[in-house]
C-alpha cells in the first residue's frame, strides 16, 4: 500500500517497488505485471496513480507494455539498439525534458491534493 505520508509521491513508490522486485529477482523480465485496476486495489491509488506508476516503469527501462495485453516486467537496457542517429538522440533527450517537467508536475498535483485532505479532513 502507498504511504501517503511519506512524502514522496504514490505512483513513485509504487514504481520504486517493483523496481526492487525485478533487481532482486523476484519478478523475472517477462512476467506480467499486475493491471492498473490491480494496482488501485492492492495500493489503495486512483487509476491516475496506477497508470503513472505503469508509466515510469516503462520510462525507466522496467516495464514493456503491449497494447491491450498489458505490461511486462524487463530489466533496463535489454533490446536497446546500439547505433541511433543524431536526430533520434535530440528528440529521446527533449522526451526526457518533457517527461521531467510532467513528474515534476505530478509531484505537485499530489501536494496540493494532499493538503486539500488534509483540509477537509480538519474541517
Amino acid at each position: 500500500m502507498a504511504d501517503f505520508t511519506a512524502g514522496r509521491a504514490a505512483y513513485l513508490q509504487i514504481a520504486d517497488a517493483f523496481k526492487r522486485k525485478i533487481r532482486d529477482g523476484d519478478l523475472a523480465p517477462g512476467d506480467k505485471l499486475p493491471s492498473e485496476a490491480k494496482l488501485m486495489t492492492d495500493h489503495g491509488v486512483s487509476r491516475t496513480v496506477a497508470r503513472q506508476a505503469i508509466s515510469r516503469l516503462r520510462e525507466d527501462g522496467y516495464a514493456i507494455s503491449h497494447q491491450g495485453k498489458g505490461s511486462y516486467a524487463a530489466l533496463p537496457g535489454e533490446g536497446a539498439s546500439a547505433k541511433r542517429s543524431p536526430e533520434f538522440e535530440q528528440i529521446t533527450e527533449y522526451l526526457s525534458e518533457v517527461r521531467r517537467d510532467v513528474r515534476r508536475l505530478a509531484e505537485r498535483m499530489d501536494q496540493l491534493e494532499e493538503l486539500v485532505r488534509q483540509q477537509a479532513g480538519g474541517q
